[in-house]
């Protein structure tokens, strides 16, 4: 058997699969994300639970030092989430020699999506989440990329809507993407998530967080050059915001990049998750099956 797991801020998803079929999990178990030596706990439960592990697939939240060359490596590193900051999460969950794989949460989902969902067919792609925070995970040629903290496009700064007079709530940089996007962001300027807008209001909400978005995927398609960028997290729910974003991207594009972004539909380069229950378990049963003969 391998297992994935997938550390959130808000949650934990862990899986087992049978070696060679990653993206058919036979048994998933989802729980809070409370405290380090609870959850990895928790954990250790389902992992001594599915019996016989032959690999494991760790995709965590972060930032985190993904960089195998490290001394550091497996670590969370400056997360604002009380408590977790510079815990060795992959130096305590594999234990007992089992082979593990450590990437980010959003590369773990873009590995999913590369090979089972919305990417199939495309060798590079990109994931983001804006959710209860904002990631960016990329794959480039086929090889997730990442190292000690980075992508962390999140923190990406951006130009500010001219409707828009809420300050940011990121703890480093106020107004970066994930302090004007973000769910707590959503919540802390207008009271509300972005599904339960006024009808009255709707538009001109959903107009604001699509033109930070938009700034993100066309940073990140002229970036790496990604065929794809998938768009997941709860914030992109809100109904009519997918669409919002696909319409800003050519007027910022105004015909300058590859043809992804230039004379391409957007609506086959932004596209939502195709596997609709936690890419990134998925993404992170892929990488452990990647570790066996």
């Amino acid at each position: 058997m391998i297992v994935g797991i997938e550390t959130g801020g808000t949650k934990v998803v862990c899986a087992a699969a049978e070696a060679g079929s990653p993206d058919v999990p036979l048994r998933v178990e989802r729980f809070p994300t409370t405290t380090p030596d609870e959850t990895i706990g928790r954990i250790h439960d389902f992992i001594r639970a599915t019996g016989a592990v032959e690999a494991i697939g760790l995709a965590s939240f972060g930032p985190v030092d993904a960089d195998p060359s490290s001394p550091r490596f497996g670590r969370v590193t400056t997360t604002p989430k009380p408590g977790w900051a510079d815990t060795d999460l992959l130096g305590r969950v594999a234990t007992d020699g089992v082979p593990a794989a450590f990437v980010s949460d959003v590369v773990g989902a873009a590995v999913g999506e590369l090979r089972y969902g919305a990417g199939r067919g495309t060798s590079s792609l990109a994931y983001a989440t804006i959710g209860t925070g904002v990631g960016v995970g990329m794959i480039v040629d086929g090889r997730p990329i990442g190292g000690d903290g980075w992508p962390e496009v999140g923190h990406l700064l951006v130009r500010r809507h001219p409707d828009d007079d809420f300050a940011g709530n990121c703890p480093f940089h106020g107004d970066c993407l994930e302090g004007l996007t973000a769910g707590p962001a959503v919540l802390g300027r207008w009271g509300a998530d972005a599904s339960s807008f006024p009808e009255d209001v709707r538009d001109g909400r959903i107009a604001i967080l699509a033109s930070y978005i938009a700034q993100m995927a066309y940073s990140v398609m002229l970036t790496v050059g990604a065929e794809k960028l998938v768009l997941g997290g709860g914030v992109m729910q809100s109904p009519g915001l997918l669409e919002a974003v696909r319409a800003a991207l050519p007027d910022l594009a105004r015909g300058y990049g590859p043809a992804s972004l230039s004379s391409a539909d957007p609506t086959d380069v932004l596209v939502a998750p195709a596997i609709a229950d936690s890419p990134g378990v998925v993404g992170a049963l892929a990488l452990a099956d990647d570790l066996l003969p």
